[in-house]
């Protein structure tokens, strides 16, 4: 029998590669975001796919929309067996010159909504007799980077959260708390941040694809565990943040500012830290370049030269 799954920030990045993983292992999809144009084309993206899936507009901060996700969820499937939270928001810049209610709404989406899409999801798993929480967290959930302090705040809070939320559903039988710790990740979520700093932000290398990611949650809704780290310098990060504290300390300001910020200027935005952008929405951030577009550019190149020798040899 398929799943019931609920994902919330389905319209971009990691959360939206999860939706077209899902629908492609045929269960069925419950997808929330903000946008209701992009979502309904997520939507029809994973009934392309074969999966059966329904769009539900919300926005995870706003009181009564997680509660009101979880009832749309059971009124059109009558289930929940796996809750994925992906929303989340970005904001670059000095702590001080980051506007307070900049910094407080990205904890607020960032943390906050997590923590209330895990208190609906668990209420729901303990009457129902189990199910998966899957919150997306983030390598910065273990070490920390400068003008980045609202999501690095947030995230931190998220991997206790976490810790916590595992010990207090022991005597839940089925119950699963999971989290996914990637790295960079190739998303527009850079682009879209707030931005305080005058520089727009990127993901450092080295990069992986929202693919990767959301493998790595469809294959712990299939196995659970409690956390799936992405990315392949995370543990190197993490030990060196750990056991090198000063060390780590003097270098992480100037490889941020070389590799974590773009030379390309913005003025002060509060990007879509409260509201959409629908246009900037989309799986990949294009900071990798696509793989199999670009295999097939150099074979369709490649092709036509060939052509072109074989005719001036005749």
């Amino acid at each position: 029998m398929s799943r019931v799954v609920v994902i919330t920030g389905a319209t971009s990045g990691i959360g939206r590669a999860a939706a077209r993983e899902f629908a492609g292992r045929g269960d069925r999809l419950v997808l929330a975001a903000r946008s209701p144009g992009t979502l309904a084309q997520v939507r029809r993206e994973c009934e392309e796919a074969g999966a059966e899936a329904h769009d539900v507009p919300s926005d995870v901060t706003a009181p009564g929309a997680l509660d009101a996700l979880a009832d749309a969820a059971l009124a059109r499937f009558g289930r929940i067996d796996v809750w994925v939270h992906t929303a989340a928001v970005m904001a670059y810049g000095r702590f001080e010159e980051i506007p307070a209610e900049v910094f407080e709404q990205v904890v607020r989406t960032d943390l906050l909504a997590a923590a209330g899409a895990a208190r609906v999801a668990l209420r729901h798993f303990r009457t129902a007799g189990g199910g998966t929480l899957i919150l997306t967290g983030s390598v910065l959930g273990h070490i920390t980077a400068p003008y980045m302090s609202g999501y690095v705040t947030s995230k931190w809070g998220l991997h206790g959260l976490a810790r916590a939320l595992r010990q207090e559903s022991r005597d839940l039988p089925g119950t699963h708390v999971c989290l996914i710790t990637p790295g960079s990740v190739d998303t527009p979520v850079y682009q879209q941040a707030a931005n305080y700093l005058g520089r727009i932000g990127r993901p450092p290398l080295p990069i992986t694809t929202p693919q990767r990611v959301a493998r790595a949650i469809v294959d712990c809704a299939d196995r659970p565990r409690r956390e799936i780290s992405v990315g392949r310098l995370n543990v190197v990060m993490r030990v060196g943040f750990t056991a090198l504290p000063a060390f780590y300390d003097v270098l992480v300001g100037p490889l941020m500012r070389l590799g974590g910020l773009t030379n390309r200027p913005t003025p002060p935005t509060e990007g879509v830290v409260f509201r959409p952008n629908p246009a900037g929405e989309a799986v990949r951030g294009g900071w990798l370049p696509d793989l199999p577009a670009l295999v097939r550019t150099v074979g369709d190149t490649a092709a036509s030269a060939g052509a072109a020798v074989l005719r001036r040899l005749r």
